[in-house]
């Protein structure tokens, strides 16, 4: 591997590969939590489009994948998921930046407690998944009953 001396300069290639930079700002704003957080991050860009970051504070990949186990285990469904975690969560904005912030522990105690989506968001749910069939010419899709629990750890989440 090729060592840089001290006094060399560092030079920059220009690139249309986002990557590093975003994967660099999700770093430095996960230093910004406390322990066993999941971070959504949502990059807005210029032309509209978006990229999504998962990211997880120390002690989170764990306790997010143990989450998601008793959470499966206790037949818990994406309406469950989504009203769950918003239940908890904090939204912060850097410019073009947005990061919903989950604090595990809390949506374990949630899991662990047999907490539940209320039945009108059950039933926003079931409306969109009905739209998103419906636009996709998939109509029959629409009857399926809610998905499963989609995760708060890695090991759902980046599947």
């Amino acid at each position: 591997m090729p060592t840089l001396s001290p006094t060399a300069p560092v030079i920059l290639t220009p690139t249309g590969d986002p990557t590093p930079v975003e994967k660099a700002v999700v770093d430095g704003i996960a230093a910004d939590f406390g322990p066993e957080m999941f971070l959504y991050t949502v990059f807005y860009r210029p032309d509209g489009s978006c990229r999504i970051w998962y990211a997880w504070t120390a002690g989170g990949h764990q306790l997010g994948d143990r989450t998601d186990q008793t959470a499966l285990a206790a037949g818990l469904d994406c309406a469950d998921n989504f009203s769950i975690a918003r239940r908890h969560l904090t939204e912060h904005q850097r410019g073009r930046v947005r990061v919903e912030a989950h604090p595990l522990r809390l949506i374990m105690a949630d899991v662990q407690s047999g907490v539940r989506a209320p039945e009108p968001e059950r039933d926003k749910v079931r409306r969109l998944i009905g739209i998103a069939a419906e636009d996709s010419g998939q109509p029959e899709l629409a009857d399926r009953p809610v998905p499963r629990w989609m995760g708060v750890g890695p090991t759902r989440r980046n599947r």
